[in-house]
């Protein structure tokens, strides 16, 4: 269906609005009470759409509502719009006052505690209004919250393919290496050089199996005939490790980027050769999206931050 006039005028941003509610809501019902519309009029501005576009964009069973591939176009379409028209007041009003606004960054924890925390901190001091909403994920997730708009950029390890992925652009930042880390009172300490075998037998607390740091950890071990090490305790959550470091009992690997956010912590990086255990860090966003001023100025203090971290 070719675009004219007469299709533009028929197509309302009321009725995309409501076919992405219906979405998000999982049915017309529950979209109706979150628009306060009733059904009958959420379903007539359902069947206005089909009928504009001449294609079915739900299929309706016992299982709910499932979208058709034109429904799956117009919603990613709908999503498209408003997020241009939130961009375009954004905006208006940074026209109005440079020194304000909202910038919605997607990071993992680890980012979170390293770059992305000292580039808020920097903006923050220079305009004090600018507003920052951080979503924190792991790396995969933070894609897909991308992609879903909910987020400006994503500044993350560029795992997998991303960087081959056609509709998203990459922009690595800095290289982010990682480190092993104990408590300040462990018996290497000190040590100016340590083997990986003199820390076999300690207990070690690790992401999941197969997360990059694991992955490095036991490949290292490998590398020098050693048998992988078996991690005692799992968490994800970077700062719960290092906590569990910092009490003495545990060994950890973390990014480098993120200790100067925990200083107060009584921990020490070991002098351990970790083969292989740097990872590209950078900006993802979305081609053909436009960022908003306030979004440009916190890339811009990003790349700044990044030279410097670079040079240490």
């Amino acid at each position: 269906m070719p675009w004219d006039d007469r299709l533009g005028r028929r197509l309302k941003l009321k009725d995309l609005q409501t076919l992405i509610a219906v979405i998000e809501a999982g049915g017309i019902g529950k979209a109706a009470g979150r628009l306060n519309y009733t059904q009958p009029a959420v379903s007539k501005a359902i069947a206005s759409l089909e009928r504009i576009l001449g294609k079915r964009l739900f299929e309706r069973g016992r299982g709910g509502i499932e979208l058709t591939p034109y429904g799956d176009a117009m919603l990613k379409c709908g999503i498209a719009v408003f997020d241009d028209l939130r961009k375009g007041v954004a905006d208006i009003d940074f026209l109005s006052d440079p020194t304000t606004g909202e910038v919605h960054v997607g990071c993992s924890e680890t980012v979170a505690a390293g770059i992305v925390s000292a580039v808020i901190n920097r903006v923050a001091e220079r305009y004090p209004r600018i507003v920052f909403d951080v979503t924190l994920r792991n790396p995969t997730a933070i894609y897909r919250e991308l992609e879903s708009r909910n987020v400006d950029f994503a500044i993350s390890q560029l795992i997998g393919h991303v960087e081959d992925e056609d509709h998203l652009q990459c922009e690595i930042l800095h290289h982010e290496a990682i480190v092993v880390v104990a408590s300040s009172r462990h018996r290497f300490a000190l040590k100016r050089r340590v083997e990986l075998a003199d820390l076999a037998d300690d207990h070690w607390v690790l992401p999941e199996p197969g997360s990059f740091i694991t992955s490095t950890v036991a490949e290292a071990f490998r590398s020098r005939g050693l048998e992988s090490i078996r991690a005692r305790t799992l968490a994800s959550s970077p700062y719960l490790r290092l906590v569990l470091a910092a009490r003495g009992h545990f060994l950890t690997v973390v990014p480098a980027s993120m200790l100067g956010s925990f200083r107060e912590l009584p921990i020490k990086t070991l002098a351990v050769d970790l083969p292989g255990n740097q990872r590209p860090v950078g900006i993802v966003t979305l081609k053909n999206r436009a960022l908003s001023p306030v979004a440009q100025l916190f890339i811009e203090h990003a790349r700044a931050m990044a030279k410097t971290m670079n040079r240490d």
